[in-house]
């Protein structure tokens, strides 16, 4: 990830008040990014997120391969 769109999702996460952002007085300067209250309610629902993709990580693999395949012998088709 580019450290310009990294600045521009935490920019979003802080406007939806899912983080807050402390800049330090210090040089060189130091921000600080750390979850909000509300940041943390997503907790859940991420780490299920991510237990699921676990779970279903093979068929996700396999329905790609079956896509690809089908998308190589269309455009093959059509050569």
């Amino acid at each position: 990830m580019s450290e310009k769109m990294l600045t521009q999702t935490l920019r979003a996460l802080e406007r939806d008040g899912l983080v807050r952002r402390t800049i330090h007085p210090e040089i060189p300067p130091r921000v600080e990014y750390e979850l909000t209250e509300l940041g943390v309610t997503l907790r859940g629902p991420l780490l299920a997120l991510t237990d699921w993709s676990m779970r279903h990580m093979n068929e996700v693999l396999e329905a790609r391969a079956a896509y690809d395949q089908g998308k190589e012998a269309a455009h093959e088709s059509a050569s």
